[in-house]
Parts: structure tokens; sequence; C-alpha cells
């Protein structure tokens, strides 16, 4: 059974962490143990951009950022799947160096050397050499980088609709099932 990290940094885009979580509450026969870390940023924006502290409010364990004693610190604790939504990009900078200076960085840490899955859901435009360069690196290092850059063939209605076609996405490539738009077939 899934055992899921949910990292949430500052870069802007707290919707993609709300929309997520909000998706893994309503599939948790798909996981046995979810752990969510969120950096000092991450809350500010997300009560800057959603007006609202109700990540306070989700069914998951919550840690600090520094809690280097988190099960997921280590590869024993055999978390196989860390999501970081949204990953700003000294985030990735920090993983693509093996910088482990906080929870969230050590985690990714953790999931690369253990070769479970990374996906990096990056937000930031548009991207310097350098963060192309941090994003060729966790590809070659095993991880995934999704940015999040929404499609638009499902003709979503709002913005919540636009913003969870990268958050299925995400899901999907996490390799849990979720009913979400198909190509050519309307849900």
């Amino acid at each position: 059974m899934n055992k899921i990290i949910v990292a949430i940094t500052g870069a802007s885009g707290s919707i993609y962490a709300k929309l997520l979580l909000d998706s893994l509450m309503q599939m948790k026969n798909q996981f046995a143990e979810i752990g969510v870390v969120m950096s000092d940023n991450a809350k500010t924006v997300w009560q800057t951009e959603l007006k609202n502290e109700d990540y306070k409010n989700y069914d998951v364990t919550f840690y600090s950022k520094n809690n280097f004693n988190a099960p997921f610190a280590s590869g024993s604790a055999k978390f196989n799947i860390m999501i970081v939504a949204p990953c700003s990009m000294g985030t990735l900078g920090r993983i693509a160096s093996g910088i482990s200076d906080d929870l969230i960085t050590r985690a990714a840490d953790v999931i690369l050397k253990e070769r479970r899955k990374l996906i990096l859901m990056v937000r930031e435009t548009p991207f310097n050499l350098i963060h192309l360069k941090n994003m060729e690196t966790i590809t070659l290092a095993g991880g995934i980088i999704c940015p999040a850059i929404p499609s638009f063939y499902s003709l979503p209605t709002s913005i919540e609709c636009l913003a969870k076609t990268v958050t299925d996405r995400v899901l999907e490539l996490a390799g849990l099932e979720i009913n979400t738009f198909r190509w050519g077939k309307q849900l």
C-alpha cells in the first residue's frame, strides 16, 4: 500500500496544493499513510493566494520542516511516493544539488536514493538555464518533472478545473487511480 509524502513550498500556486490534498482525501483507499510538510513561505503564500488557513483542516499528519525524526526522513519507513506541489526553483536546486537542509529536501533525497517516485510540480516562468539544468539532474536521478502547466482540451470552466488538469496528471504519474478527463472521452 502506498505511503505518500506531500511537500508544499513557497512557489506561487497554492491552488495546486489544495486541489492535490482535496483529491487525496477522496482516495484514502489507495494509500496507507500520508505525511505533509510545508515550508514557512508555503503557509504565507497559501494565506495570500487562497485567503485562508484551510491547510490546517486536512486529515493528514503534518511535520515541521525541521523535523528530521519524521518517518520519511529515512528509507526504512518505506514511503514510496513524494509529490512537491508547487515546487519552488530554490527547492528544485537544493534537491538537484543533494542539499538536505530541511525535511522537504531530505525526504526528496531519500526517495531518490531508494529509487522511489519523486514528482516535482515546478512552478516558475520563464525558466533560466540553471532551472533547466537542475530539472535535467533530477530527471537523470530518476525524478519526474511535471511543470504546473495546465491543459485546455478538457474545456475547463473554472480556475479550479483548469488547475485540476495538472493535479490529476500528477496523481496519475504517482500511479494512483483517478477518474479524470481522457482524450477522446467525456467524463
